[in-house]
């Protein structure tokens, strides 16, 4: 596995929960990219910081209204469009 920073690491899941919303599909399809523990960290991480809120109990959604998510860097687009 590659190793991302964890700017790297939060834009990835950002990416993830805006394409599908559900956590649990969000999760495995980040399992290839990311570890279990980084995923949840970061998912923590992002809720924690209100960059993604929590709707209901399985769904995340980002919080545009509180914070834009951030540009696609270059090394991460393909990797973002293959999710």
């Amino acid at each position: 596995m590659t190793e991302y920073s964890t700017d790297e690491k939060m834009i990835l899941v950002q990416y993830a929960i805006k394409k599908f919303e559900d956590e649990e599909t969000v999760i495995e399809r980040l399992k290839s990219i990311l570890s279990d523990k980084d995923i949840q960290r970061t998912i923590d991480t992002l809720i924690g910081t209100q960059r993604v809120r929590r709707i209901g109990p399985e769904i995340l959604q980002n919080n545009e209204s509180h914070t834009e998510i951030p540009e696609i860097p270059s090394n991460l687009a393909s990797i973002i469009e293959s999710l």
